[in-house]
């Protein structure tokens, strides 16, 4: 089963004044995500930046087009991708 890690980062310094509703939408999704079956974990980063998502059962391009739904994308700095392979 395939996983795709996507690491979002948000540009901190133009955060908008309405982000805490932003947040509330953010969740919607994620939650829609997860009782589809196609978010497996969301971690918040440390310095609270951004989020880690796991995806599975999609390809690297149907985890990018997704990643595109979170309200939170508007604000990225960046994004990175990764293909992950699960060892037994």
């Amino acid at each position: 089963m395939n996983r795709i890690q996507a690491i979002l980062t948000l540009d901190m310094d133009n955060i908008p004044s309405n982000f805490q509703e932003i947040l509330i939408e953010e969740k919607k999704v994620v939650e829609q995500w997860k009782s589809k079956g196609i978010l497996e974990h969301l971690y918040l980063r440390e310095l609270k930046n951004g989020a880690v998502l796991i995806f599975k059962n999609v390809t690297e391009d149907e985890a990018k087009d997704l990643m595109t739904e979170l309200p939170l994308y508007q604000l990225k700095k960046s994004v990175e991708y990764l293909n992950l392979i699960q060892q037994f």
